[in-house]
């Protein structure tokens, strides 16, 4: 299945928000986001979906896809447009319960699990910390650049960054051969989450462009 354009995945994290999140959703909307995922996994199943009914409509307005962080099946009674699992998760249960036509994505931390992300199971990958980030200090070491780029030679599906991710770091990562990234953190602290979006939008696909050019 073809990520979304462009391949920016906003995660949410309530308790970094400097907004309510259906703000923040929308703001990234009209910038040009068009990939959301709710990350909310502390809170019981029934807010989260409470959560999902007010983003739903937003992302909608916009052709936007509207995922879940956390378990297949709360994803599939929420009605959202996919779900993304943790790192060692069963995604063949994941895919047997939600069929082929919802994203599924899974995080993964080493080229062992890039190399074992099965494209027939599994849209994308998400591989982090890319770089060190406020957001999830002491998460693990960093993967940088040169650990990227080893990811997506082992990998048969697309990688995504996460950590640390800003308009710097999105040249970065793009050029070790990720297919896009994900942010959450530098978007729910923002004071304009719009600019902060619409700066990534820019140079995301200026740096795909760029890529594709050097292909040729």
């Amino acid at each position: 299945m073809q990520l979304p354009n462009p391949p920016l995945l906003l995660v949410t994290d309530r308790r970094q928000a400097r907004r309510s999140l259906p703000e923040i959703v929308a703001a990234a909307m009209t910038a040009g986001g068009r990939w959301v995922s709710l990350r909310e996994k502390d809170l019981a199943e029934d807010e989260q979906v409470v959560l999902v009914r007010n983003l739903l409509p937003i992302a909608r307005r916009h052709g936007a896809r509207l995922m879940l962080h956390g378990e297949a099946s709360l994803a599939r009674i929420a009605g959202v447009d996919g779900v993304h699992l943790p790192s060692g998760a069963d995604v063949a249960a994941a895919r047997a319960l939600l069929g082929p036509e919802k994203f599924i994505g899974i995080s993964i931390h080493t080229v062992g699990e890039a190399e074992a992300a099965d494209p027939a199971m599994v849209d994308y990958v998400l591989a982090g910390p890319a770089f060190e980030t406020p957001s999830k200090p002491g998460y693990g070491p960093e993967i940088g650049r040169k650990g990227l780029a080893e990811i997506v030679a082992a990998s048969r599906v697309p990688i995504l960054a996460i950590g640390g991710i800003n308009t710097v770091r999105v040249a970065e990562v793009i050029a070790a051969g990720c297919a896009g990234v994900a942010v959450m953190g530098g978007v729910m602290r923002a004071t304009d989450p719009a600019q902060e979006v619409g700066a990534l939008v820019a140079t995301l696909q200026g740096s795909v462009l760029s890529r594709a050019r050097d292909r040729r």
